[in-house]
C-alpha cells in the first residue's frame, strides 16, 4: 500500500524541525541521521514535483527553527522595522530550502527514487553536491551543514580526510541505511548494519588520529572578552570604559606571549585611537607579549572603510577580511534600495574587502592563519595559508546574536575548522564564546557569555598537512559526482530481458 502524500508532507515538517536539535548547543548528533531518514523515506517513490515540496518543507522547518537569530540580528541589533526584519529572515529560509527542495526532486527525477540505489547511492550524493553548492554559490551559506551535527560523534574523525562534506555524505548514508533497515528485506539488513559498522569503527579510529607534529615551543595566550553588548557599544558614553576595560584586561595578561582582542573591539576606526594603541602596545612589548586585535580602519583608496585585524608590533601590520556578510558588510542591491537604506538610517555603504589569498602572518613567533567572524564558515578559502601556517587566529564579534543558539553552531563551526587543517584554533569573541580548540577539533576551555573575561590557555603549533590540506572539497564532491555519473549511466544503458 502506498504511504499517503499528506503523511510524508508531515513526516517531512517535523523531521526538519527536530533536525536543529542535533547541533549545538543540543548536540543530539544522533538525531541528525534520523531526521535525514524520514527525508529519505518521504521522497520514496514520489514525483519530482512532489518531492521538492517534501524537500522545501523540511528546508522551511529546519532552516528556521535553526536560524531564527538572524532575525534577532537585524531587528534587535540591526533596528530594521519588525515586518522587514521579519520578512527578511523568511526569504532566507525558503531560498536555503530551495536547495533542499531541489535535491528532492533531482534525485527521483534523474535517478532510482526507491530502493537501496536511492538511499545509499544517489539521495546522498545529490544532497552533498547542492550541500557543497550551497556553501558559495551568491557568496554561501553552509550554515546547518549535515557534516557540522557530528562534531561530538565519531564521524568527526573524517574531517581532516574530506572535510564537513564528506562527514555530510556519511550522515546521509547513516539516514539511507536508517531506510533500508526499516523497510528494507533482511539480507539487505544485514548487509547495512554490517556497512555502517565498518563506516562508523573507521570514524572511530581516524576520531584518535593526529595528523600533524606539534612543533615543541610553547605558547601562552590571553583571549580577551569584554563582553559589551552590540546595542550600547557604539555609544559615545561607552567609549572611554571600553578603552580602559581592554586596557586592564590587557594588563592582566601581561605573562601571555599573545594577548588576542576580538572583532571590531575598540568601537572606533584605527587612526582615532592609534595614541591609545601605541600605549597597550609599549604594555605588551615591555613584557615580551604581541597584542593582535580586530579593528576597523580607513581603507587607503579613501573612499570606505576595512575590517583588519591589528597586530601590534614595531610596526602594525594588518590583515583584512576578505569574505564580508552579503547585507552586512557588503550591499549587493540597486541604487534606489541604497537611497531608501540611506533614509531609514541604516547601513548601505559596502565594506572593501581584502586580498582573497593573503598569506598567514607571524604573530608570537607563530605564523597564524588568520580569518574574521563570517570567514571561518569557509574551509576551503582558509587552505592556502597551510602547511605554512601552524595554528588558526579567529575573531568574531557574536554579539550580534544576542542569547540565541547561533554563537553555539558557531562555535561548532569552528571546531570543524581546526580538525580539518589540524591546527589549534584560537576564538576571540566580544561577548562569547571565546575558546581555544585543540587540532582534533575538542574545546580545550571556553569563557562564559555575557562577562568580561580573560581566558588563558597553553598551546603549540603544529606542522605537517591533513589530507584535506592537500585536496580540499574535491576529493568529496568529485567523488559524489562520479558516484551519481556511474549511477546514471548504467540505469539508463542497463538492458533489460526482453528488450
Amino acid at each position: 500500500m502506498e504511504f499517503p502524500y499528506k503523511y510524508r508532507l508531515l513526516i517531512s515538517f517535523f523531521a526538519g524541525l527536530f533536525l536543529p536539535l542535533a547541533y549545538a548547543p543540543f548536540n543530539l548528533f544522533w538525531l541528525a541521521p534520523l531526521s535525514y531518514a524520514c527525508l529519505f523515506f518521504s521522497w520514496n517513490r514520489l514525483k519530482p514535483s512532489r518531492s521538492f515540496i517534501c524537500g522545501f518543507i523540511f528546508g522551511c522547518t529546519s532552516f528556521f527553527s535553526g536560524i531564527h537569530w538572524v532575525y534577532v540580528s537585524i531587528h534587535d541589533f540591526g533596528q530594521l522595522h519588525p515586518v522587514i526584519a521579519a520578512l527578511l529572515t523568511l526569504l532566507l529560509v525558503m531560498v536555503l530550502a530551495c536547495y533542499t527542495g531541489l535535491t528532492g526532486c533531482v534525485a527521483v527525477r534523474w535517478f532510482p527514487s526507491e530502493g537501496p540505489k536511492a538511499w545509499l547511492v544517489s539521495f546522498p550524493a545529490i544532497w552533498v553536491l547542492f550541500e557543497w553548492l550551497r556553501g558559495w554559490f551568491l557568496s554561501g551559506f553552509g550554515w546547518l551543514s549535515a557534516g557540522y551535527s557530528q562534531t561530538d560523534s565519531w564521524l568527526m574523525g573524517f574531517a581532516p580526510i574530506g572535510g564537513v562534506y564528506l562527514m555530510s555524505w556519511i550522515v546521509l548514508l547513516s539516514a539511507g541505511s536508517i531506510v533500508c533497515i526499516l523497510i528494507g528485506s533482511s539480507r539487505l539488513r544485514i548487509r547495512v548494519l554490517f556497512f555502517m559498522a565498518i563506516l562508523w569503527g573507521i570514524g572511530f579510529t581516524l576520531n584518535k588520529y593526529s595528523w600533524g607534529y606539534a612543533n615543541g615551543r610553547a605558547l601562552t595566550v590571553s583571549l580577551i572578552q569584554g563582553a559589551i553588548p552590540q546595542d550600547i557599544k557604539w555609544q559615545p558614553e561607552q567609549f572611554i570604559p571600553t578603552l580602559e576595560l581592554y586596557k586592564s584586561l590587557t594588563e592582566e595578561s601581561k605573562d601571555s606571549h599573545l594577548i588576542l582582542w576580538p572583532e571590531a573591539a575598540i568601537p572606533a576606526l584605527y587612526h582615532t585611537v592609534e595614541g591609545f594603541l601605541e600605549e597597550v602596545n609599549a604594555i605588551a612589548l615591555e613584557n615580551g607579549s604581541t597584542v593582535a586585535l580586530g579593528i576597523l580602519r580607513d581603507d587607503p583608496s579613501g573612499e570606505t572603510i576595512q575590517n583588519t585585524l591589528a597586530i601590534l608590533d614595531e610596526e602594525t601590520r594588518f590583515y583584512v577580511k576578505r569574505h564580508l556578510v552579503p547585507y552586512g558588510e557588503v550591499f549587493p542591491v540597486p541604487g534606489f534600495i541604497r537611497n531608501w537604506l540611506r533614509l531609514m538610517n541604516l547601513p548601505y555603504t559596502d565594506l572593501a574587502s581584502g586580498e582573497p589569498d593573503q598569506p598567514p602572518m607571524q604573530i608570537a613567533g607563530e605564523m597564524a592563519a588568520i580569518t574574521i567572524c563570517y570567514e571561518d564558515l569557509f574551509g576551503a578559502e582558509q587552505l592556502h595559508y597551510f602547511p605554512k601556517a601552524s595554528l588558526i587566529v579567529n575573531v568574531s564579534n557574536d554579539a550580534w546574536f544576542g542569547d540565541t543558539i547561533a554563537p553555539h553552531q558557531h562555535l561548532q563551526i569552528s571546531r570543524v575548522r581546526s580538525a580539518e587543517v589540524g591546527r589549534y584554533t584560537l576564538r576571540a569573541t566580544n561577548t562569547g564564546i571565546s575558546a581555544v580548540i585543540d587540532p582534533l577539533g575538542k574545546v580545550v576551555s571556553r569563557s562564559p557569555q555575557f562577562e568580561p573575561h580573560v581566558l588563558k590557555a597553553v598551546v603549540q603549533g603544529y606542522t605537517g598537512s591533513t589530507p584535506y590540506v592537500l585536496w580540499g572539497n574535491y576529493f568529496s564532491t568529485l567523488a559524489a559526482f562520479m558516484v551519481l555519473l556511474i549511477q546514471f549511466l548504467v540505469t539508463k544503458f542497463t538492458i533489460r530481458p526482453g528488450t
